[in-house]
């Protein structure tokens, strides 16, 4: 991996083509982040860059976490990641990494927490059907049949059932990069990014193949 950000998720819109294609596109607020840490196998056991990304006041954080930005001469930020890049040791503490890491035509891979759903039943978590609607049958939205009673006497592991839905990560991969506002540090993005407004993305130069 040689390129990668973080971001937060503005919000989705679309825009039109030169050719006049609609396209619907995520924004996203990349960066800029800051190099707080350059890890070497010397010292650390493996190279990457550390990177922190987000403003946040002085008061919001310990003293240990705000004695580890004073050593990198860096103000206090919200989001500490780290990114194993194969030109690490080309990276200095104090470097801003910026939107215009990309460009239009690029592919990468989003990765966020997903919306939470809260407790949801399994029509709605595993796309069950329901049963018939009438008064009489008084089943319509039960998860059904658990498994057979006396073989093998319980419930196989993996079984759709109700339960928390949503809050998980999830990396959308091979999404591409339609437009890069270098002034704003604005990304636009074809398709949907996972997360609600607002929430950190990572996104990372896609690992498929095109």
């Amino acid at each position: 991996m040689k390129k990668a950000i973080l971001a937060t998720k503005v919000g989705m819109t679309q825009i039109f083509n030169e050719d006049g294609t609609l396209v619907p596109v995520t924004v996203l607020q990349a960066g800029p982040c800051v190099v707080t840490q350059v890890k070497t196998p010397e010292n650390d056991g493996y190279a990457a860059v550390q990177v922190g990304f987000g403003d946040v006041k002085e008061t919001r954080v310990n003293k240990p976490v705000k004695g580890h930005f004073a050593k990198a001469g860096v103000a206090v930020k919200k989001f500490l990641r780290e990114f194993r890049f194969e030109n690490a040791a080309e990276y200095e503490v104090g470097q801003e990494i910026k939107a215009d890491i990309f460009a239009a035509g690029d592919h990468v891979d989003a990765t966020a927490i997903s919306k939470g759903k809260g407790f949801q039943g399994a029509i709605k978590r595993h796309g069950q059907s329901r049963g018939p609607m009438a008064h009489g049958s008084k089943y319509h939205r039960h998860a059904g049949s658990n498994g057979s009673s006396s073989d093998p006497s319980r419930v196989f592991k993996g079984k759709g059932m109700p339960g928390q839905m949503g809050h998980v990560q999830v990396t959308v991969q091979n999404l591409e990069v339609v437009r890069v506002d270098t002034e704003n540090n604005l990304l636009l993005v074809k398709g949907a990014v996972p997360g609600p407004k607002k929430s950190l993305v990572t996104i990372k130069e896609t690992v498929k193949s095109l």
